[in-house]
């Protein structure tokens, strides 16, 4: 009896020895368990959420060619509205932006390159190809600019520069930021203000002969009105008479001497540059070299770049790699105009004519309208 109490107790202090190991690992295991995951959570995997969101917001924003042009709508990434809409101007662009690094984990100063004033913009004229210049420029590497139209110097400039600055998209060093807001040239306002942000400024106007862009104006209201009276009832005060009514803001665009006098008060001609609106349709490599010179940019969008669509009547992108068709404007772009009598057609270009010559004076280009 005394023996086999001696192997009982001896038979248990084993069993406990084993369940003591068996715990001491199991809390071992624990503590490794949780402090390899504490350490996971707290530090690669925040790199790795900064590393990648600032890879999706700047990197891919800012070095990517573009992937949308000639829309019907500018894009742009969207933060705070539909997609291609211009900011929302009752509230800061960058909140969302900021709303969404903050969830990521991501510091809201942590960012890829920096949002800076426009070093130039394309003021004008509506109807006149602004768009499609934009959308070219855009091929380059070092041109940023803004979608959507900001209209921040002539609707929303209470707002003030720095909401205006938060709107443009960020820049690498040796890029160059751009807008474009066409009824800026025809404002009163305008020039003093883009001066007071920066008299060196460089402007480019897109002007085209007066009298098609009336047209093509009016063609763009009837769209959206088709209940609009003619053009002729528009453009004319009374018929008999034959006199211009250039209270109707489709003929006042064209007084492009008026505007531009307006403009050379506050900036000299040398921060102006023309662009043919029918050039640019006729030959747009041809245009776009003198943008780029004018920006003093390497001439990187040429003839290579363009075809002519027949269908729709003017220049488009050829096909860039890795895209399935080639790119155009959409489809509120080169509408047949309505047919417009003959002699309202050519009261218009006598009307224009002394205007047009004066133009040609002031900017140093004969553009050919006569």
């Amino acid at each position: 009896m005394g023996c086999s109490g001696c192997r009982l107790r001896v038979n248990f202090g084993k069993a406990l020895s084993k369940v003591s190991v068996f715990f001491t690992m199991v809390l071992i295991f624990t503590y490794f368990f949780y402090c390899l995951t504490g350490f996971c959570d707290s530090a690669p995997r925040a790199a790795y959420r900064q590393q990648t969101s600032d890879l999706d917001y700047d990197i891919l924003d800012d070095l990517r060619p573009p992937r949308r042009l000639f829309p019907d709508a500018p894009f742009q990434r969207n933060r705070t509205g539909s997609a291609g809409a211009p900011a929302e101007p009752s509230q800061n662009p960058l909140d969302s932006e900021k709303e969404t690094a903050q969830s990521n984990g991501i510091p809201v100063s942590n960012t890829f390159g920096t949002k800076r004033f426009p070093q130039a913009i394309i003021i004008g004229v509506k109807k006149g190809g602004t768009r499609a210049l934009l959308e070219f420029l855009r091929i380059h590497p070092d041109v940023r600019a803004f979608g959507a139209e900001p209209h921040f110097f002539d609707r929303f400039y209470d707002k003030g520069l720095e909401w205006y600055r938060n709107l443009m998209p960020r820049t690498l060093d040796g890029q160059i930021t751009m807008e474009k807001t066409p009824s800026y040239f025809v404002t009163k306002e305008a020039p003093s203000r883009i001066c007071t942000m920066n008299c060196q400024t460089k402007l480019i106007v897109v002007v085209r002969d007066p009298v098609t862009r009336a047209v093509s104006d009016y063609t763009q209201t009837l769209s959206k009105n088709p209940g609009l009276p003619s053009f002729q009832s528009l453009a004319l005060k009374n018929s008999s008479t034959g006199l211009i009514d250039t209270t109707w803001s489709a003929v006042r665009i064209g007084l492009y001497a008026k505007h531009l006098e307006n403009w050379l008060q506050y900036f000299p001609l040398s921060h102006f540059l023309f662009v043919s609106g029918e050039r640019l349709v006729s030959d747009p490599a041809g245009e776009m070299g003198r943008v780029q010179d004018f920006l003093g940019l390497k001439r990187v969008v040429s003839d290579k770049h363009f075809y002519f669509n027949q269908t729709k009547g003017f220049p488009c992108l050829k096909k860039p790699e890795g895209s399935s068709r080639p790119r155009c404007l959409g489809k509120s772009k080169g509408r047949p105009h309505p047919q417009i009598p003959s002699e309202v057609l050519q009261r218009l270009r006598d009307f224009y004519r002394p205007f047009n010559h004066r133009f040609y004076q002031m900017s140093g280009q004969d553009f050919g309208w006569d």
